[in-house]
């Protein structure tokens, strides 16, 4: 298969095709919003967010016909991103003052603002500066305040690139940005000085690029789709990428990073499923950050890729004033479980321009693994994480549970707080690795097992095989036989 084969006919439904004019179209959104439909689909819903348990409430008070059929539609989502403070105003029913209004505006002229109608619908009004959906998605002030040690790409991810959209850092995968389109904009994103540049949107001909560097590069096993987020793009386009990639004999896993069954779970469709399942093994993970935001859309989305076979990770990103409690982080690793998604990372925040307000110490991070860990079952523990500045890569960080140690025993303790020796073998063939493989004990086959060997009844019924009679061992019959004979 030649690189440009399998190419889609058909232009992408979302990504624009490079046009100047498109592309700016397009970023603002493919139609105008239209405040008058948007408020009378969320009219009714100022006084909570949706929940698994009540999931109509969403449309409470939408007229018949007047948006609730097509609520569900991304595509519609989309074309009614919020991305002012008039109508993010006018849709919840709040007023800021003028002060706080100038200097809102004043943010989002340096990093965008969007949020889709569904996740803007979560927000909890009576209570919204406290609300984590709000913290998340509506630009603070805070932002504008640029610290000396913050950095516009803080993990080295331009300078580990050696071709456009990829960034090549660990010796067997790559990450590959594949899209620079979001279905809204995270306050806190580490890539935020992408965010809204027209400039920084892949075409056709750089993911080509992307795609013949992996070809050229044996090493790589892994791949991982990231952008903005891969499910932005149209599922013919998607479908191609991933065509060209599986016709690569050394990539062996995928994998997927996308927020959209978070923040516009609709988006995860029947058909984009059924691309996905054409391309196994593939891998998706997703960044829920609070409980919140698993409600009954998040779940019926979670739930379409989980039966699809797509295992599913959580990336959870440690927040200030939004997650950083011990209860809430366990209440959300016991949500993400229920829904067969793994909690694999639990990242401190990058050192991103204009995010400091969000940044924890890692002392909390440690607090929180310490509530985690003997508190909860193994598998519902995310791995805790510093993606290191300057390309440093992930770092887990942990509790220490290793106390000292001596020549025979190692001294533990446990999440009580109980302290505990293990016993250090007296003897250990210690195998000091000299290069020379052929030599070692060890056995170096690391091929997978020939499973065609049969063994038991199914000798008897095989027709490429002349055994006749199967003998257990140790029969004191046949045992006779020998002692007679002799």
């Amino acid at each position: 298969m030649t690189a440009t084969s399998g190419t889609p006919d058909r232009a992408r439904q979302i990504s624009p095709s490079g046009d100047p004019a498109e592309v700016l179209r397009h970023l603002r959104g493919q139609v105008k919003t239209t405040v008058k439909d948007l408020i009378s689909i969320l009219k009714g819903h100022s006084q909570g967010a949706e929940t698994a348990g009540d999931p109509s409430r969403i449309q409470k008070n939408t007229e018949p016909g007047d948006g609730a059929e097509y609520w569900k539609d991304w595509r519609w989502q989309i074309r009614h991103v919020v991305r002012d403070i008039d109508t993010f105003q006018q849709l919840l029913g709040i007023t800021f003052d003028p002060a706080e209004r100038e200097r809102l505006e004043e943010t989002i002229q340096k990093f965008p603002f969007s949020i889709t109608p569904y996740y803007l619908s979560l927000i909890d009004v009576n209570d919204y500066k406290n609300d984590p959906i709000f913290r998340q998605a509506l630009p603070s002030p805070k932002e504008l305040i640029v610290e000396h040690y913050e950095l516009s790409d803080p993990l080295a991810e331009d300078k580990d690139s050696p071709c456009s959209c990829i960034t090549h850092r660990y010796p067997d995968r790559v990450l590959f940005l594949i899209s620079n389109t979001c279905a809204m904009y995270c306050r806190h994103c580490t890539r935020k000085r992408k965010v809204g540049d027209v400039d920084s949107i892949p075409d056709r001909d750089e993911i080509l690029q992307g795609i013949e560097y992996i070809r050229n590069h044996p090493q790589i096993r892994d791949v991982l789709l990231s952008g903005g987020d891969p499910f932005m793009l149209s599922d013919d386009y998607l479908d191609w990428i991933l065509t060209e990639l599986r016709a690569i004999p050394h990539v062996e896993v995928i994998r997927i990073g996308s927020r959209v069954p978070v923040v516009l779970p609709y988006r995860i469709t029947d058909s984009l499923v059924a691309v996905l399942k054409k391309h196994h093994p593939l891998w998706v993970n997703m960044q829920f950050n609070h409980p919140k935001e698993m409600t009954a859309s998040a779940e019926a989305a979670v739930a379409k890729l989980a039966d699809a076979g797509i295992p599913l990770g959580n990336q959870s990103v440690l927040l200030a004033g939004i997650n950083d409690c011990p209860r809430i982080m366990k209440e959300l690793v016991h949500q993400l479980v229920k829904n067969r998604v793994r909690p694999y990372y639990l990242y401190q925040c990058d050192l991103s321009e204009g995010i400091s307000h969000f940044r924890t110490p890692v002392s909390k991070g440690i607090e929180i693994m310490e509530n985690l860990i003997g508190h909860t079952s193994g598998f519902a523990i995310p791995r805790y994480v510093v993606d290191a500045p300057g390309g440093g890569g992930k770092i887990p960080v942990f509790p220490n549970y290793l106390l000292t140690w001596s020549v025979h025993k190692v001294v533990l303790r446990n999440y009580e707080g109980m302290i505990c020796t293990y016993q250090e073998p007296e003897q250990y063939d210690h195998i000091t690795c000299d290069g020379d493989c052929i030599a070692c004990k060890l056995q170096l086959n690391i091929n997978r097992a020939d499973e065609s060997k049969i063994v038991g009844v199914a000798k008897l019924l095989a027709d490429y095989d002349e055994t006749t009679t199967l003998i257990p061992e140790n029969n004191d019959r046949l045992e006779r036989r020998s002692d007679d004979a002799e």
